[in-house]
Order: C-alpha cells, then structure tokens, then sequence
C-alpha cells in the first residue's frame, strides 16, 4: 500500500496451556493502511466443551485462510 509504514517488531512468545473453551466475537473491518478496527471480544465461557474437543488452529482445515 503506498505511502503506509511497516513497522517490524520482535515479539516475545510465551506457550500457554489451554484450559477453557471461550467464544469471541470478531468481524473482519480494516481501516485504511489494513489494521484491524475492532478487537476480539470475549463472548462466552463454554463450560459445556473441553479443551481437548477443541482441533488445534489450522488442524481442522477450516481455520485456514484462502
């Protein structure tokens, strides 16, 4: 995108162990230079599944993008 500036950072990573299922409501808005408008929000506990019904991101093929 011209005139835009990238700015690249390091980022620290730290591994975390699942133990909740949460629901987040997203949507996909970007403003001009392609960031995100809008956070993820927290939505629901889902005290109803367990982390290990849950595929891993990416497993399942349908968090993928195309």
């Amino acid at each position: 995108m011209a005139g835009s500036t990238v700015l690249e950072a390091v980022l620290d990573v730290h591994l975390v162990q699942p133990d909740v299922v949460t629901d987040v409501a997203v949507d996909v808005a970007r403003d001009a230079a392609g960031r995100w408008q809008h956070p993820a929000r927290p939505h629901l506990v889902r005290r109803d599944v367990d982390v290990q019904q849950v595929p891993l991101f990416g497993e399942d093929g349908s968090s993928t993008s195309s």
